[in-house]
């Protein structure tokens, strides 16, 4: 069941589940909290409570109280639903809510012990004129995600999805029809379109500041990069030294949490565990 905290004249949408060290899952644009629904019961079976929210704007969270739904922001709410929980606490943020977990992480030390960032947004976009060319993920996801920010289309967003996810769960069509349903409420669009509205500078200031463990998950067929593994190996080369660790997951796209699952949790947990040592 979604509880709910208000914050700022908005509500966000969050559901509990398992007891012990506090997880805080935050998903990507155009998505849900149910985007982890694979890695939720592996953590809490691991241990840890797991808090899964919804992004300001997104799935039961509220439509028309946000200005802006940018990483600082969507960092802010992270922040205020570890308080909220009684942190400290670990943030897995995938996409956009990577670069929310570095903000979070450099602006409040004492609530978050490590940050997770799976397929992170964590600096400006920079786009490659060669991979365009030789790479054909690159290049749909590309075009899809323009047409997607100039026409507000959910219909190019569910054919970048397509892409992003070259392997498929097992309920990826239930899963897209109830995402299709949700953004199809009026106004939800406009919400998502906000968050495309900024670009990342402010994660790629904050990556210095950091000074807890991060852990970068990457799939090795993201299309979201001509190239995800120099992008990710960039992210930890910009935080201070010995704090970042990346890990590359054969295979998978954009959304390695909902296509390999049990690897993404294993790595996780890995990851969590090491903290307490």
């Amino acid at each position: 069941m979604a509880e709910f905290l208000d914050i700022n004249g908005g509500r966000i949408a969050f559901e509990v589940t398992g007891t012990g060290p506090l997880v805080v899952l935050s998903h990507g644009i155009g998505d849900l909290r149910q985007a982890f629904r694979f890695v939720v019961p592996e953590l809490v079976r691991a241990g840890f409570r797991v808090a899964a929210a919804d992004l300001r704007g997104h799935g039961e969270s509220s439509m028309g109280d946000w200005k802006s739904i940018s990483r600082t922001d969507v960092a802010g709410d992270l922040v205020a639903l570890v308080r909220h929980l009684g942190g400290p606490a670990v943030i897995v943020g995938h996409s956009l809510s990577g670069g929310a977990a570095t903000i979070a992480a450099a602006n409040a030390p004492d609530l978050i012990d490590g940050i997770v960032e799976i397929g992170p947004f964590t600096r400006p976009p920079t786009y490659s004129l060669g991979g365009l060319l030789r790479n054909r993920g690159y290049r749909r996801a590309t075009l899809a995600m323009t047409a997607v920010l100039m026409m507000r289309s959910l219909r190019q967003w569910m054919r970048y999805l397509d892409v992003a996810y070259p392997q498929k769960p097992a309920d990826y069509d239930a899963y897209m029809a109830a995402l299709r349903a949700k953004l199809s409420e009026p106004g939800r669009m406009a919400e998502f379109v906000k968050t495309m509205k900024t670009s990342g500078a402010d994660a790629g200031a904050a990556l210095p500041r950091v000074a807890c463990p991060v852990l970068v998950i990457m799939g090795t067929e993201d299309p979201d990069w001509p190239n995800p593994r120099a992008e990710a190996e960039a992210l930890v080369a910009a935080m201070p030294a010995g704090l970042g660790t990346v890990e590359m997951i054969d295979g998978a796209g954009h959304y390695p949490h909902a296509q390999c699952p049990g690897t993404v949790a294993e790595l996780i947990t890995d990851f969590l565990r090491k903290l307490r040592e």
